[in-house]
């Protein structure tokens, strides 16, 4: 009897990266697929930790359905993750010998054979050349996958074309002009200081990061298939001049219920939801800024004393590292007169897609991340979109200017976003009618998109069928 095909997903090791790739692994066991799903060894105990904290069986559903294999990253137990730039370059050296190794054994029968041979590869497009490349050598087909928004990709694979024309620097990538452009007439504005590889680390960090991302370009011609998590009525004009890159989004992050989601951080408070059970119907201000966001204390203590002011109820994600320092300095007695008033819920980590879903939540404080910005477009939920580095600029423009979903957080001539602006930016968005029709409609062509018949649908089911036979 033939083996089923057997696939080898591998995400870039950060939280924004694992969660939609472990979706799109259960999306490929429900078509018939066996998958191994390869996480750097600090995150497979993150992620195994956090679904024993939040499923009555552990990680049995998950290991039921996926085969999950830990590698080394690269970098020391106690080294900072977060150094995007260090990370990304040790990956290379480390974790493909291993990935290879994996599918010769797979191969051979020494390793993986209840699934028989790995046949294809799905890989996070931030993995660069390496991921590709062992996929090249063990002759398997291949597909790079990019997580986020397709007009970012774009950005990358249009890097010679903006050295061309002088927008950014050959040998660095860094900002040559202060102007806007766009890569096509229709395609959202961007800055060359915003673009992912000038948002991340310092000069030199930034200069190794970019030389990755040229080899990556290289790579990625050479894949079988460029997928990508958005969907067609999202970035129509993105996808008209890159049809390569072919939208299989929005994967439905955090909606499998009991099965592990890729989630880092332990324990999701379900108390949030009881207590959203409590609020009002659209009344309640969602605030989270995913994995990586950090405030200084007097930026943070001004977002406390804005959702103060606002005078609505409050739901707050404050991860344990939000502050800069490890220091969260709440504003004096505002935890006390929060939870006095019980108009507030400060909480280490959420079931975001459950929250977003809660008919209590009108709108949505939000860094802007891809997987947020799907999740709330999703959900019907307006944003005031905060970005904070890398692709988030890009989807703020989304947000703001393109699908008008949005409005932006915007510092004044100190740096700071204050507390009379958040409040007033909040009182905004509770109020507008218009911008939650506009985002109505969204939900209904994101959701259409996945329906049989529909564009991702219909794409994936094309991928599915390519990568079997």
């Amino acid at each position: 009897m033939t083996p089923p095909p057997h696939a080898l997903v591998i995400p870039y090791p950060a939280q924004g990266h694992v969660i939609p790739l472990l979706e799109l692994a259960h999306a490929l066991v429900d078509r018939g697929f066996t998958v191994t799903f390869v996480n750097s060894e600090f995150n497979q105990h993150r992620v195994l930790a956090a679904m024993t904290d939040t499923t009555k069986n552990g990680s049995a559903g998950l290991l039921d359905r996926i085969r999950l294999v830990a590698v080394p990253d690269g970098m020391e137990p106690g080294e900072d993750r977060n150094n995007l730039v260090r990370l990304t370059l040790l990956m290379a050296e480390h974790m493909a010998p291993r990935v290879e190794d994996l599918i010769s054994r797979s191969h051979d029968g020494t390793e993986g054979a209840d699934g028989g041979p790995i046949t294809c590869m799905v890989a996070d497009y931030n993995l660069g050349t390496w991921a590709l490349d062992v996929a090249r050598r063990t002759r398997i087909k291949s597909a790079a996958v990019w997580p986020a928004s397709a007009a970012v990709l774009a950005s990358l694979l249009s890097i010679p074309k903006l050295i061309q024309d002088n927008i950014i620097d050959s040998k660095d990538g860094s900002a040559l002009t202060e102007d806007t452009f766009k890569l096509s007439p229709d395609m959202p504005i961007m800055r060359a200081a915003h673009l992912a590889w000038n948002c991340i680390g310092d000069h030199q960090g930034q200069q190794a990061l970019f030389r990755y991302l040229i080899g990556g370009i290289r790579a990625v011609e050479k894949c079988d298939f460029i997928l990508c998590n958005s969907f067609l009525g999202a970035e129509e004009a993105t996808f008209a001049q890159f049809p390569k890159v072919i939208p299989i989004g929005p994967l439905l992050t955090g909606e499998r219920r009991g099965k592990a989601v890729g989630h880092f951080w332990r324990p999701e408070d379900e108390a949030c939801i009881s207590w959203l059970n409590a609020q009002p119907t659209r009344s309640v201000v969602y605030v989270a800024f995913g994995s990586f966001t950090m405030f200084d204390t007097r930026q943070f203590q001004e977002l406390a004393l804005g959702l103060e002011l606002c005078g609505r109820p409050f739901l707050w994600v404050v991860r344990p590292d939000l502050v800069h320092g490890d220091v969260r300095d709440y504003p004096q007695g505002f935890l006390d007169r929060v939870s006095a008033s019980g108009r507030g819920m400060v909480v280490a980590w959420s079931p975001q897609q459950q929250v977003l879903a809660h008919p209590a939540v009108a709108c949505f404080v939000s860094h802007c991340g891809w997987n947020s910005t799907m999740e709330g477009v999703r959900n019907r939920v307006p944003f005031l979109a905060w970005p904070y580095f890398a692709d988030q600029f890009i989807n703020q423009v989304y947000i703001c200017d393109v699908w008008k979903v949005g409005l932006r957080a915007q510092a004044d001539e100190s740096g700071v976003i204050t507390k009379e602006y958040i409040a007033t930016r909040v009182e905004e968005l509770m109020s507008g009618a218009s911008m939650r029709d506009r985002v109505e409609g969204m939900k209904k062509v994101a959701l259409e998109s996945l329906k049989e018949g529909g564009s991702s649908h219909d794409n994936f089911d094309m991928f599915v069928q390519a990568m079997k036979a």
